[in-house]
């Protein structure tokens, strides 16, 4: 402590850095400190918020600090500290800032003159900020600095926080992180210093210490490391000492210390049971349940008010008084409150709520029986909503201990121990509260929270039941815990239709170079399944039973698997699951996906997939040859029924595509083929019309968006337009066409023989000689009804495009102008063609300033004469009233119009949607 307290005198007292950040380690706590703000000598007073989970010291920690600042001071007159616990002040009632402090110094009372001028020699400790419990902002609006107003405790507290009481005096505050939003509108400019408690290394001596033999201590210490919620909140010394005593017992019985800690509540009831064994041939103590009821309807009242101490007024009103609290004081279940004269505490937080979650696991005659617990106390819904949870965090972990009471074996477990019985209908109450009453993993479902509770129940039919209509699912597996609790839950379901995984660097640890995980919790966990490869065989068993739903569910079609970080080995597996004739997947997205060859494993597992009609491979593919040649192989086995397949981003060289190309003419099925970003060039376009060309390829959409194509390869796919009938939908957005290819193109179009029904040229550096290549080509009765010309400068040229569309041969029903630096003077020609056009159904003016003139020139036009228009998207600035009574106006007279009049700054819509 002398060189912790060394440190922090030598760092905010010498202002030798501006800024300050260091990490103390002290016999078994760590410290880590941090202010955003400039630590100089000038900085008086100080407010340092010490903060950190339940029971991993930070009072400890204050006392002491308590105990070295008087040793240092050396105040001959008045103890220059002064306590105040939190738990207290709750109970304290309306009082003067010296009463409230003399309750401690005596002294202080008579002596207000001498504080004022030691102020700053003082050192005020405020013990339990949490513990405070007042509406989130209210100390703000109540200040008091007077000494000697009354006012109630937590407004004095506030006020000294906020140094209108002894402005001067040095404030070391402790709290729980969830009070440090409020406690940061209180003070400026503070320190603080995060405790995390017992360090892994003092964790691993505290179970040598525990147990006699080693070989013992460090299995048990493995079984603990093996769950990190059990490891997280081991920090604390009070569970330390829980887990070892549960484990020791289970041990000395012969039981597996790792199945004893599978989860939370597993070990703590078996901590709670093994403290009062019946004796030989007797059955639960008949002295326990009533004292037990009630101690469990103060936890849940407790969690309910985040209260943790409870006076003799609490236990006279739940019906016990002290002395039937003997046994749970004797077992160390229960504490007498050091700080809090009069008051019991519980061992520690988790075990108050632990013993919250067996109030509402025991049946209703039991609840009435503990003679306490009334409105949102009672409802287990409330207790599971979302809402309340955000609220009050402390609520979460006890309703995780409700679904592992929800165990049929610890329900027994449980009666059989203190004669009290479990609710028989905890099972459905459980079931309704995991989507708030919507029905199983609806769509209001916390689905991370609900698999984490399932996973906690560790009831096959639990889950079964709760998954069981379950039909689409999204997964991110950021650590083996998620792995593990998603195989559990989600191998059980029996209707899934659709699901998506990603997994995060660290789960798979196979691959060399693969990165470590990021929390010390994780890496504790892959510790305790070390080497490596035992983690990786642990992890690959897990990922074995996850992807069992792709064969075990004949009606899953959809598997999308997105931004992961997967090994060879996992590869395998789910490449062996799809392979198998019981997968009945249609369709496949594989994007972003590492290591960058199990594109290859996936291409290969699907060859011959009879089932599968859409693929989408995207991400890591560049310069990987021999993924077309895989892929060309899939297309022309004769088993291929693909029909849409977007390769992105490949850079494969010349004669991979020639090859590729090549299958398009002897496969039948691909209707729809995207290689939006694909380096192609004109050269791959060359060869890609080859194919096109020849009378056996059936394809009918292309997207070659992004594609670093230019104005020469129009003449190719021009000549392609002319002989292929069965091509209905082009994209070749975001390439330099200009205006030299669109007038390629267009020759391409007026041949009879050409059906192109869409074409895609947004962006593509079309000006206003392009827009007049295309208002010939509609103009002579074209087969094009879609078009769009986004985000191409084409100006004036609206004009010529104005003409066609009054041409009673011009066949646009979808025209995308959106972002064409279209003037307010166009809107009239515009204007005129909507009244004339009788085919036109959306039109797409987004990001175009049209003003209040354009905007009313198109809204009387359309009010004026009817026509087929049914989308409207325009940029308009606040509608004027004149605009607005126009809307209103159109939408009685035309209600199967949608105007959408705010699609400036909005995004177009995607380029290739025609492809699906």
């Amino acid at each position: 402590m002398e060189k912790f307290y060394s440190i922090w005198k030598r760092t905010f007292g010498c202002g030798e850095a501006d800024d300050f950040h260091c990490t103390v380690t002290q016999g078994s706590q760590k410290f880590t400190s941090f202010s955003k703000a400039q630590i100089l000598t000038q900085l008086r007073p100080l407010t340092v918020v010490v903060h950190g989970p339940a029971g991993v010291g930070k009072t400890t920690l204050a006392k002491k600090w308590m105990l070295d600042w008087t040793q240092d001071t050396r105040s001959e007159s008045l103890s220059s500290t002064l306590y105040l616990s939190c738990k207290e002040l709750r109970r304290q009632g309306p009082c003067t800032f010296a009463e409230l402090i003399s309750k401690q110094r005596p002294e202080v009372q008579q002596a207000g003159p001498e504080v004022l001028a030691q102020e700053q020699k003082l050192l005020f400790v405020i013990d339990g900020f949490d513990e405070l419990r007042v509406p989130s902002g209210s100390l703000l609006h109540d200040i008091c600095g007077d000494w000697e107003q009354q006012k109630p405790a937590p407004v004095l507290l506030g006020s000294l926080l906020m140094r209108k009481l002894l402005p001067k005096a040095t404030l070391l505050v402790t709290t729980r992180p969830g009070a440090l939003r409020q406690l940061r509108l209180l003070v400026d400019q503070p320190v603080f210093i995060e405790v995390e408690g017992l360090l892994e290394q003092d964790r691993r001596e505290y179970f040598l210490q525990h147990f006699e033999e080693e070989d013992q201590a460090l299995r048990a210490f493995e079984a603990m490391r093996g769950n990190p919620a059990l490891l997280r909140l081991g920090s604390a010394p009070a569970v330390c000492w829980v887990v070892c005593t549960c484990l020791k017992l289970r041990m000395d019985e012969g039981a597996d210390p790792a199945l004893t800690c599978r989860t939370a509540t597993s070990l703590f009831l078996r901590f709670l049971c093994g403290q009062f064994p019946p004796a030989p041939g007797r059955s639960a103590p008949q002295h326990l349940p009533a004292p037990l009821r009630a101690l469990c309807v103060l936890a849940a009242e407790g969690v309910w008010t985040q209260t943790s101490a409870f006076d003799r007024g609490d236990l006279g009103r739940v019906g016990v008084q002290e002395s039937d609290l003997r046994p749970f004081l004797d077992k160390n279940l229960l504490q007498v409150d050091t700080d809090c004269e009069g008051c019991y505490v519980f061992l520690h937080l988790s075990v108050q709520q632990f013993l919250a979650a067996v109030f509402y696991a025991l049946d209703s005659g039991e609840r009435a029986a503990g003679d306490g617990g009334r409105g949102d106390t009672e409802d287990v819904q409330a207790l599971l909503s979302k809402e309340e949870r955000l609220k009050n965090p402390d609520l979460t972990p006890v309703g995780h201990f409700l679904f592992g009471l929800a165990n049929e074996e610890r329900a027994r477990e449980l009666e059989a121990t203190f004669g009290v019985r479990v609710s028989l209908g905890l099972r459905q109450e459980l079931l309704k509260g995991l989507s708030g009453g919507h029905g199983p993993f609806s769509c209001r479902t916390d689905v991370k929270e609900a698999v984490s509770c399932l996973y906690e129940s560790q009831e096959e039919s639990l889950v079964k039941e709760a998954t069981g209509h379950v039909r689409e699912v999204s997964l991110h597996l950021q650590s083996p815990v998620d792995l593990a609790q998603s195989a559990f839950c989600f191998k059980h379901c029996g209707d899934l239709r659709r699901v998506s995984l990603r997994v995060e660097k660290g789960v798979f640890l196979e691959n060399e170079g693969a990165s470590e995980p990021d929390t010390w919790v994780e890496r504790c966990f892959f510790l305790s399944l070390s080497p490596r490869s035992k983690h990786d065989h642990h992890a690959l068993c897990l990922w074995t039973d996850l992807c069992s739903v792709l064969s075990s569910n004949k009606n899953l079609s959809f598997l999308d698997v997105n931004h992961s970080f997967l090994s060879h080995s996992s590869v395998r597996i789910l490449c062996d699951q799809i392979t198998r004739v019981t997968c009945h997947l249609q369709k496949m997205v594989i994007k972003n996906v590492s290591p960058t060859d199990a594109y290859r494993d996936f291409c290969l597992a699907l060859i011959g997939k009879k089932t599968l009609t859409h693929l989408t491979l995207e991400g890591s593919v560049h310069g990987d040859k021999m993924l077309l040649l895989l892929l060309c192989e899939a297309l022309k086995h004769r088993r291929c029924n693909l029909q849409y397949l977007r390769l992105g981003s490949c850079s494969d060289l010349t004669q991979q595509w020639d090859d590729f190309f090549s299958a398009l003419k002897i496969n039948q099925s691909l209707q729809s083929l995207d290689l939006t970003a694909s380096e192609l060039q004109d050269e791959g376009v060359k060869l890609l019309c080859l194919s096109l060309r020849h009378p056996k390829c059936f394809l009918q959409r292309l997207s070659l968006e992004n594609c670093h194509l230019t104005e020469v390869c129009c003449k190719e796919l021009s000549s392609v337009l002319m002989v292929n009938r069965r091509l209905t939908h082009l994209c070749l957005a975001k390439n330099n066409l200009g205006d030299g290819g669109v007038r390629l193109l267009c020759e391409g179009l007026s041949y009879p023989e050409c059906q192109l029904q869409t074409l895609v040229v947004c962006q593509c550096n079309i000006t206003r000689r392009g827009c007049k290549h295309l208002s010939d080509l509609l103009q002579g009765g074209s087969s094009l009804t879609h078009l769009d010309l986004g985000l191409n400068p084409i100006a004036t040229g609206l004009r010529f495009l104005c003409e066609a569309l009054k041409k009673p041969d011009c066949n646009l029903r979808c025209l995308g102008l959106c972002g064409c630096s279209i003037s307010p003077f166009c809107c009239e020609d515009l204007a005129s063609a909507l009244t004339s056009n009788q085919r036109l159904e959306a039109l797409d003016l987004g990001q175009n300033t049209l003003g209040q003139r354009g905007t009313t020139a198109l809204l009387e036009a359309l009010k004026r004469s009817p026509c087929r228009l049914k989308t409207l998207r325009l940029k308009t600035c606040e509608a004027s009233a004149r605009t607005q009574k126009l809307l209103e106006e159109l939408r009685d007279s035309n209600p199967t119009l949608t105007i959408d009049w705010k699609a400036g700054g909005a995004s177009r819509p995607p380029y290739c949607d025609f492809l699906f």
